[in-house]
């Protein structure tokens, strides 16, 4: 959060014009911010990232499948089954979580119109081979960059790949709007439709063309915005203590850590660790840090298709590495005031508890 003096002057104009909400100034401050921010052509906000995402969808009149990753959060599946679409799943590559792009051709049917693949953890898809796909194959590509906010291929905005990316501003994110979201868009002409949708639908005073929902970022949830993108860059470097973590957890026997690669700028949105093969389970490791006080999370657990709602549709599919990563993932805590002493301390947790184990063998 910024601080609360820098929060109350930004919002004070709010009380003179009575403005809170329907696309005012702060609002229309903050898109224009954010399209230079991730060098977007073309983006809006949302009330929050789902509906973004679930309006995005719509915009694109898909029909049939959408090939998707079962290794997300619940809102990449929620916004295709909301859009009367069909969820086909693909599985993950092992190394950074991300869908496995060799095995998207082999999903595709002639009931196939989009692709949505999700950035994890700040780790980009195989953008080049997921674009080679789509055009072969006239699909729409959607990427869920809910995790790659300020992420950069080779110095090319992560939001400007496929025909569209949705970007989550909740809480917890490196950069956030309390609640709230975007989409950017390859296709200019989407932006008048996205903005009826996002407002039930309205196309004038005595005029509803649409089946749209209440979808608008408001003031405060923009001045929030505006606020926080001054010191992004600084929070984003203040998230670097992750490595600390590396110091200690590099080259652990039965501990992997997320991939670091070339051309691609890091946000440090997420510190997951791979507990498989070490000394305690991936579960084990979770409740000792909670008996600390310490609440990592399983992030994602359970898979989408082992969910309630979705179990006796998918949960019979055969998707090892998502499945593997599902039951071995945990990410530690980080953010930007996290002291080195407390990374220090999760670390003397983990490792001391495991040496004792092997000890008492």
């Amino acid at each position: 959060m910024p601080s609360y003096e820098e929060f109350i002057a930004e919002i004070k104009p709010i009380w003179e014009t009575a403005w809170m909400t329907n696309m005012g100034e702060f609002h229309d401050r903050l898109k224009d911010q954010l399209k230079e921010y991730l060098k977007a052509e073309n983006l809006l906000l949302f009330v929050n990232g789902h509906m973004a995402l679930e309006m995005a969808l719509q915009a694109m009149n898909l029909t049939g499948e959408v090939i998707t990753t079962p290794f997300s959060f619940a809102s990449t599946t929620h916004a295709i089954i909301r859009n009367n679409l069909t969820p086909v799943f693909c599985d993950i590559r092992e190394d950074d979580y991300t869908i496995d792009a060799d095995q998207i051709e082999a999903l595709i049917t002639d009931k196939t119109t989009a692709i949505l693949p999700v950035h994890v953890y700040g780790n980009v898809c195989d953008v080049d081979k997921i674009e080679s796909i789509a055009k072969k194959h006239n699909l729409k590509v959607i990427y869920d960059a809910a995790h790659a906010f300020g992420v950069e291929v080779n110095h090319r905005g992560i939001g400007t790949y496929g025909d569209a990316s949705m970007f989550s501003f909740h809480a917890t994110k490196v950069f956030n709007t309390i609640e709230g979201g975007a989409v950017t868009f390859k296709d200019p002409s989407l932006e008048i439709l996205l903005n009826y949708l996002k407002n039930f639908g309205i196309t004038g005073k005595e005029s509803v063309e649409y089946i749209g929902g209440n979808a608008k970022m408001n003031e405060f949830q923009a001045a929030m915005g505006i606020c926080n993108l001054r010191h992004v860059e600084e929070n984003i470097e203040r998230r670097l203590v992750s490595e600390r973590y590396r110091e200690h957890l590099q080259g652990v026997s039965g501990i992997r850590l997320n991939p670091i690669k070339q051309g691609i700028s890091q946000n440090y949105a997420y510190f997951p660790v791979s507990f498989d093969g070490f000394w305690l389970t991936r579960n084990q490791v979770y409740d000792l840090l909670a008996s600390h006080n310490i609440f990592a999370r399983k992030y994602f657990y359970p898979l989408i298709t082992d969910f309630e709602c979705y179990r006796e549709r998918f949960s019979d599919l055969e998707l090892p590495c998502a499945r593997r990563a599902a039951d071995s993932v945990l990410t530690l805590p980080l953010y930007a005031d996290l002291p080195l002493e407390d990374v220090d301390r999760i670390c003397e947790i983990i490792l001391s508890a495991a040496k004792k184990g092997k000890q008492s063998v």
